[in-house]
Parts: C-alpha cells; sequence; structure tokens
C-alpha cells in the first residue's frame, strides 16, 4: 500500500479491526519512510452475477428465484427445508466458482435438475417439466423413462 503522503511503497499494518458489522476490515498503517499514519479499509469486492434468460434479456442473479423454483418442486414431498437450502447452496457454490460474470439460466437449469435428480425423483421431473417446457405427455414419458434407467 502507498503512502498517501510521500508515495512511499513501505507500510506497516499496527492494528486491524473489523468495521461496518463485520462487513470491512479497518487498518491503521504507518509509513516506514516519513513515518506517518493513515487508515484503510479492506472489503470484499463483489461482482454481480448476471443471468442470461432464454429471450436474451439480462438481470441480475436473484437467489429467491432457485429457491422458489425448488421449493414448488419439491411441495408435498419428504424433503426437509434443510435439504433445499442446501441444494441451492451447493448450486449457488458452483456458479459463483466459476468466476464468470454472466450466466445462461439453461446453466442453472441444469445445475437445479442434477442436484434435484440426486435429491428426489419426483421433485425432479417436476421442475424438468416446467424448466424444459414439456409440451405433451411423450415428452413427460421420456423424461420419466430417463429417471427410472
Amino acid at each position: 500500500m502507498k503512502c498517501p503522503f510521500c508515495g512511499h511503497e513501505n507500510t506497516r499494518v499496527i492494528d486491524s479491526r473489523p468495521a461496518d458489522d463485520n462487513n470491512s476490515i479497518r487498518r491503521r498503517r504507518v509509513c516506514d519512510e516519513c513515518s506517518k499514519r493513515f487508515t484503510t479499509y479492506e472489503k470484499v469486492e463483489t461482482i454481480p452475477l448476471i443471468v442470461i434468460k432464454k429471450d436474451d434479456n439480462r438481470e441480475t442473479y436473484d437467489r429467491s428465484k432457485i429457491e422458489a423454483g425448488v421449493l414448488r418442486a419439491c411441495h408435498k414431498r419428504p424433503i426437509s427445508v434443510s435439504q433445499i437450502k442446501q441444494l441451492v447452496d451447493e448450486v449457488e457454490t458452483e456458479l459463483f466458482s466459476t468466476e464468470e460474470k454472466e450466466i445462461s439460466s439453461r446453466v442453472i437449469g441444469e445445475l437445479v435438475m442434477n442436484k434435484l435428480k440426486d435429491l428426489e425423483a419426483v421433485a425432479y421431473v417436476r421442475f424438468a417439466s416446467v424448466y424444459r417446457e414439456f409440451k405433451d405427455i411423450n415428452t413427460f414419458m421420456d423424461e420419466l423413462k430417463k429417471v427410472l434407467e
């Protein structure tokens, strides 16, 4: 960190403490050259994830949309809230670990379906029927056959 007074590049942290409800770190620094002290704040850089929808519109990522879709698919199924939360957490972890700034809604849908397939077959088929927009009973039956195999 450069000293704001003399521009020297060697500074030392002499005190660190949380600031802003633990959303940042306040650091007191001292310059090795001019001995002046200054404060810096360190904050996690959050880059908003943009979702590219099927119609090519873009919108910011919204966790609640995934949660709502999974909750609808799991309605009246023997799946606990903690299992749903864990599934959404896993999907979110995979999304953010790609370090992409934009991601297709198709990728998100496929991730959710893969997780649901491992969790509960009926919830998976429910989600797939909406996500893949099944047009008729034959498409639905094809998906059921895949699950049964």
